[in-house]
């Protein structure tokens, strides 16, 4: 691993899959792993996760652990509309851009942060590299695939509404929606201003079509067919969020003697 890298670097790294922004941040020190994150439909790093970590309760851990944001191909701040013979890569293929960019950047171990697909990508990503994560923070998973009367859900939402409206309904509970308007008055600002919405339409697509994760509660004694995560994880969400449900039930269908189930009340 590097022994340090300058406090602040951007770089476009090129992948199968198309391009992947990152931004570093923190100097890296050795046989310490890094803090990877991954952001949610219709965000980027800085709407997902800069004010987190500008928060006073995060400065004793940022002097400790170097952070590494991924932006998915076309969702960083000002990016271009996506060629039209660009295939978005699945869910799948986004997890395995993740070790081109640690190698990019020399870096071999990762505690990763994840929201939502974010956090389904980071997922896939321990599950196929588990000796280069040593624990993850998941907020929002939804391990399932998409539903029959999602997917049915989703087409007639589409024909109806903006993709700005989805990704609200995505991100924030239908009680949230209609109590807390500042906030998401801000969140439909930011989303519409810089996001580009061609390629937030594509993350999105990708996203629904995704696959089940293969996960299974290990038996003792017992084979495993499926698989589980190795590091240990701390899975989060709120009492009102729409992903409650499926956090709970990806909970469930984890290790629990590595997993954590952290319900957030407002």
């Amino acid at each position: 691993m590097c022994v340090c890298v300058c406090v602040s670097q951007e770089d476009h790294v090129d992948t199968p899959y198309g391009k992947v922004y990152c931004t570093f941040a923190g100097f890296s020190k050795p046989n310490r792993p890094i803090i990877l994150t991954y952001h949610d439909i219709g965000l980027n790093h800085k709407m997902c996760f800069e004010s987190f970590f500008n928060h006073e309760d995060m400065q004793e851990i940022a002097r400790h652990f170097a952070v590494l944001h991924i932006n998915a191909p076309g969702q960083h701040e000002g990016a271009v509309t996506l060629a039209s013979e660009y295939t978005y890569p699945s869910l799948d293929q986004l997890s395995e851009t993740l070790p081109l960019v640690l190698k990019h950047f020399g870096f071999t171990s990762v505690i990763g942060l994840g929201v939502g697909a974010g956090a389904n990508i980071l997922t896939r990503f321990a599950l196929n590299y588990p000796d280069l994560v040593e624990g993850l923070v998941l907020i929002n998973i939804n391990a399932n695939a998409e539903g029959i009367v999602d997917s049915v859900t989703s087409k007639i939402t589409g024909w109806t509404q903006t993709v700005t409206e989805t990704v609200i309904a995505h991100l924030f509970g239908k009680k949230e929606i209609e109590n807390n308007h500042d906030l998401i008055a801000t969140f439909r600002h930011d989303i519409m201003t810089y996001m580009n919405e061609s390629n937030v339409a594509q993350f999105l697509r990708s996203y629904n079509g995704r696959q089940a994760l293969d996960l299974k509660r290990p038996v003792p004694g017992g084979n495993l067919s499926g698989k589980t995560l190795k590091c240990s994880s701390l899975l989060i969400a709120g009492d009102d969020s729409p992903s409650l449900e499926v956090v709970v039930d990806c909970n469930y269908k984890l290790d629990p003697t590595r997993t954590t189930l952290l319900k957030v009340t407002h």
